[in-house]
């Protein structure tokens, strides 16, 4: 009886070097590119926070936490944080109600979903900085022409002359191209929902707004919690739509986090004081986004 219990372990503890072997060639390059391009910035940005660095010199000092206080007192830098969180509750809001939508259409046998769902992520593979020239020629030309011939002023506006705007004409590029990549989780979502679900559901009597509430919403919740992650993370992180779009015009009113972090630190040469200025907005990123999975995990149901 001993030697039953002993000989499973010693057989798994010789075939571990092997396993461990393939497990290395399959993981290995992602944890080393993953590594590279993440994990070790991440840790030189800290580094070069504490640091006067301007970018070119060899030599810099160490200057504690004075680019940290630097950063609670720069107006500049939380009037493009506060423009980033409006901005990205907006987009996240109505990508999702547009997505959901979407999906929720057509998960319906309805005739050509197939080509429809494509027609509708097609707006994901246009590039951002392309996406917002792109944009910029829309709004600047082909809006402002319609505006004109249907008499309606809010399509033949001055776009990126005001604030509100700039922000509006962001807000309606992103949530266009974001809403199709997001469509696509929501439609995995819907299709892993049991038929006999709604099926009992509707002959219990219930309505269909009622199935929508009480049986297809809280079965796609992990669908839910996903796409609102990535479209936290994705509007949170704007840069090259917002570069090529506005450019943070006017007056850098419509001007986000990553723009500010990049003129500090590379047209200003302050690379210490930009490193700062991202392990804050880092921290506000973690944190917003680990009430969002803990407020929506919470009310996933498990099969």
């Amino acid at each position: 009886m001993e030697e039953a219990k002993i000989q499973p372990a010693a057989v798994i503890s010789r075939k571990l070097p092997k396993e461990f072997k393939y497990y290395f060639i399959f993981m290995g390059p992602a944890i080393l590119l993953f590594s590279s391009l993440f994990v070790i910035p991440f840790f030189g940005e800290i580094y070069y926070s504490f640091t006067n660095w301007n970018g070119i010199d060899q030599t810099y000092g160490m200057v504690g936490i004075n680019n940290y206080f630097r950063t609670f007192q720069d107006k500049g830098y939380w009037k493009s944080v506060w423009f980033t969180i409006r901005f990205s509750a907006l987009s996240v809001l109505f990508s999702n109600l547009i997505a959901f939508c979407w999906a929720y259409i057509l998960s319906k046998p309805i005739p050509f979903r197939n080509f429809w769902r494509a027609v509708i992520f097609l707006p994901r593979i246009i590039g951002g900085v392309v996406l917002g020239y792109l944009w910029r020629f829309i709004f600047q030309n082909a809006f402002v022409q319609f505006g004109q011939a249907t008499g309606l002023s809010w399509f033949s506006q001055n776009w990126f002359t005001t604030p509100e705007s700039s922000f509006t004409a962001l807000v309606i590029v992103f949530t266009w191209t974001l809403s199709g990549y997001l469509m696509l989780i929501y439609s995995a979502g819907f299709a892993s929902i049991p038929g006999d679900l709604q099926e009992a559901a509707i002959v219990d009597g219930a309505s269909p707004l009622q199935v929508l509430k009480n049986v297809i919403i809280p079965m796609i919740m992990p669908s839910i919690t996903q796409c609102l992650f990535i479209a936290i993370n994705w509007t949170m992180l704007l840069y090259d739509t917002n570069i090529s779009l506005t450019d943070g015009n006017p007056y850098r009113s419509s001007e986000g986090v990553t723009m500010n972090i990049y003129a500090t630190a590379y047209r200003s040469n302050q690379i210490g004081y930009g490193a700062a200025k991202s392990c804050i907005f880092i921290v506000i990123i973690v944190a917003i986004t680990m009430i969002q999975i803990y407020a929506t995990s919470k009310r996933e149901v498990e099969l």
